[in-house]
C-alpha cells in the first residue's frame, strides 16, 4: 500500500465558487490609454520636448511681434508670428513621437507592456491617441497664445480687417504638425530605434526643399524638383498659416514656384501618415519584440 499524497492548494486550483475580493474588470482601451498617459507624463523627455516646443513658438513668436508694426498685419494674419517658431518646434514634436515608442524598445520594457496587455493593437492605438491629443493641444495652445498676443498688441488702425478664419488656419497648421508627430511615432514603431527614426523624420522634413532646389538645375528633372519644392513641410506650414506666396501671374511667368492649396497639403500628409500607421499595425502585430 502506498501512502496517500496531499496536493497543495496551487495544484488543486481555486476552490469551487471562489470569488476574488479584488476587482477584475475586463481590459479595454481605456485601461491602455491610462497606462500610456502614465508613461508619457512620467518621463523627462516629454517635459523637455514639449517645453522646447512652447519655448520656440512663444519665444520666437514674441520676438517677431516685438519687431513688427500694426501695418505689417495688413497682408498677414495675427497667427503668422507663431509660424517662425513652429518651423523649428515641429522637430520637437517629431522627436517626442519617436521616443513615445522607441524608448520602450530600447530598454526592453516593451516586453513587459505586451505581457501585461497582450492585445498589441490596443496598446498601439492608445499610444497614438495619447500622443496625438497631447501634441495637438500643446501646439495649438502655443500658436493661439502668440496669435492672441499679436491681436492685442498690433491691432491698430493700419492692421486692416481680420476674420476668424485665420484662427482656423492656425488650428489646421497645428493639426498638420501633430500628424508629423504621429508619422514619427509610426516610423519609430517600424524602425524600433530612436536615432534611426529621428534621422528618417529629419530627412522627411529638411531634405525635400534642398533636393528640389538641386534637382531643378537639370531641365530633364525640373518637374521633379518643382514638385519637391511645392510639397514639403515648411511650404505646407507657410501655406496653412496664410502667409503671402508668389502666385501672381508675373511671378509664375518668371518661373517661380506656385504654392499648392492647403487642401493638397493636408491630403498628402493624411495619406502618408495613414499608410505609415497602417504599416505599423501590421508590423507590430506580427514581429517579435
Amino acid at each position: 500500500m502506498t501512502a496517500p499524497t496531499t496536493a497543495t492548494a496551487g495544484e488543486q486550483g481555486p476552490a469551487a465558487g471562489y470569488n476574488s475580493p479584488l476587482p477584475n474588470p475586463r481590459p479595454h482601451l481605456g485601461h491602455a490609454v491610462a497606462s500610456e498617459w502614465t508613461k508619457l507624463t512620467s518621463v523627462r523627455s516629454t517635459v523637455w520636448t514639449l517645453g522646447v516646443l512652447v519655448l520656440l513658438v512663444v519665444g520666437i513668436g514674441g520676438a517677431v511681434i516685438a519687431q513688427t508694426r500694426s501695418l505689417d498685419y495688413e497682408q498677414m494674419p495675427f497667427i503668422a508670428p507663431a509660424l517662425f517658431g513652429l518651423l523649428v518646434g515641429q522637430l520637437a514634436v517629431m522627436v517626442l513621437g519617436v521616443l513615445t515608442i522607441t524608448s520602450e524598445f530600447g530598454t526592453g520594457l516593451v516586453r513587459t507592456t505586451f505581457t501585461a496587455a497582450p492585445d498589441r493593437y490596443r496598446v498601439l492605438t492608445a499610444k497614438y491617441l495619447v500622443f496625438g491629443l497631447t501634441a495637438f493641444l500643446t501646439t495649438a495652445g502655443s500658436v493661439c497664445l502668440v496669435g492672441l498676443a499679436a491681436s492685442i498688441l498690433r491691432d491698430g488702425p493700419g492692421a486692416g480687417p481680420h476674420s476668424g478664419t485665420e484662427w482656423a488656419s492656425g488650428i489646421l497648421g497645428s493639426f498638420y504638425v501633430t500628424l508629423l508627430g504621429v508619422l514619427a511615432l509610426a516610423v519609430g514603431a517600424l524602425v524600433r530605434h530612436s536615432a534611426g527614426a529621428v534621422a528618417v523624420m529629419l530627412g522627411v522634413v529638411t531634405l525635400p526643399p534642398v533636393i528640389g532646389a538641386v534637382v531643378s538645375i537639370w531641365e530633364a528633372l525640373a518637374p521633379v524638383g518643382r514638385a519637391l519644392l511645392q510639397y514639403n513641410s515648411p511650404m505646407a506650414l507657410i501655406q496653412l498659416f496664410g502667409m503671402p506666396t508668389s502666385d501672381d501671374p508675373a511671378a509664375v511667368a518668371e518661373g517661380a514656384v506656385v504654392s499648392p492649396s492647403s487642401l493638397s497639403h493636408m491630403v498628402l500628409i493624411l495619406l502618408v501618415t495613414g499608410a505609415a500607421v497602417a504599416a505599423s499595425y501590421v508590423v507590430v502585430g506580427r514581429r517579435d519584440v
